[in-house]
């Protein structure tokens, strides 16, 4: 299931909202940000060590030039622990976001309303690369934050509190997520209009919850409603829609109503192709979801080139060791078997328990 992500504070471009610096600082603020932008390229194109590397001299750079607790010197730390997370080096990008929290809690008090953003940025960090118990404990500051200053009712308090269902989400506290979900989409429902995206994404996410817990009639007519609001917000060829029409395939997947499912896979497929830079992730899980719908038919020859084209759209964007490459490789595994290549399964099942182990 692709489970929406609604805005997170993003990470990499936060330089580009700091105070220009004054002329006699121009050269070294220069040098940073061009080695910043430098870095963000590479880690965009996949060249994750020498991404690390420039990264480092961004750091270096912003430590020389601004100081070791300079907010510049914080987003330099945010962003070399992504890319440490991406390789695999959980300890060093650890080490950098505690750092580069305790700069902006030195700056702000630890409950000032300026930290809901930093909070925010280094949960996502942890989010994404599947520490979400970390991620928890900065998404619950973040929203007590946000509970003292802002009216129940506040866009902010529907963003925090599905940031927090996410984590719940994923870690299969469905008892927990639910009554999250449905506070968000009761604030959106009353602050939007009726076909406001933020109302589709909120839509979107209680149906996913309702679809892992096999509660399909619950799930159906609010990814048709979802659906309904992406196409009339975005346009029919737009990737919010590609969400939705792979989230409404995976639900008949799961009813075991291949029929139903392959049109909605193509039909996002084709809209992908249709668009310029699609998002890569979203990319895989499409050709991913259409592998695993062919696979189970026992159409392993048209499975695996697409099993092969998403694992290396998720390798290139989240690195090798991620706990969602695992998860394709299990099913090409699978595959694997299913096709008497035994040896080939073995192997990815060594990368597999690799990969597994480095996490814990």
């Amino acid at each position: 299931m692709l489970i929406k992500h609604i805005h997170i504070f993003g990470i990499a471009v936060l330089f580009l909202l700091l105070i220009t610096a004054p002329a006699f600082v121009q050269s070294s603020w220069d040098e940073w940000a061009t080695l910043s932008k430098e870095t963000q390229k590479l880690r965009n194109e996949g060249q994750y060590s020498r991404a690390e590397t420039v990264a480092e001299k961004a750091l270096q750079a912003a430590e020389k030039s601004f100081g070791p607790n300079h907010p510049n010197t914080a987003v330099s730390l945010n962003s070399l622990a992504e890319i440490h997370m991406i390789l695999g080096e959980y300890v060093k990008a650890e080490s950098s976001l505690k750092r580069s929290l305790a700069i902006y809690e030195k700056m702000y008090g630890s409950e000032h309303f300026n930290m809901v953003q930093h909070l925010n940025n280094i949960a996502k960090v942890y989010y994404e690369n599947a520490f979400y118990e970390k991620a928890e404990l900065l998404y619950r500051r973040a929203l007590n934050i946000q509970e003292k200053v802002r009216s129940p009712n506040h866009p902010d308090i529907a963003v925090s509190v599905n940031n927090l269902a996410l984590i719940y989400h994923r870690t299969y506290r469905y008892v927990q997520a639910e009554p999250l979900y449905k506070q968000a989409l009761a604030i959106r429902e009353k602050i939007y209009n009726p076909y406001h995206p933020a109302i589709g994404e909120s839509l979107n996410n209680l149906a996913s919850l309702y679809c892992d817990q096999g509660q399909y009639t619950d799930a159906e007519p609010l990814y048709k409603r979802s659906l309904e609001i992406d196409e009339k917000a975005f346009g029919p060829n737009h990737s919010t829609v590609v969400t939705t029409l792979n989230n409404l395939a995976a639900l008949h997947y799961a009813q075991a109503q291949y029929g139903q499912a392959e049109p909605l896979l193509k039909q996002a497929l084709t809209i992908q192709e249709k668009i310029v830079n699609p998002d890569q992730l979203t990319l895989a899980g499409t050709l991913i979801n259409l592998a695993v719908l062919y696979d189970a038919r026992g159409q392993f020859a048209d499975a695996e080139p697409l099993y092969r084209r998403g694992l290396a759209i998720k390798e290139k964007v989240l690195g090798p060791n991620h706990p969602d490459v695992a998860t394709t490789l299990e099913d090409m595994a699978i595959l694997y078997r299913a096709t008497k290549r035994v040896n080939d399964a073995r192997e990815l099942e060594k990368r597999i328990a690799a990969i597994r182990a480095s996490r814990r």
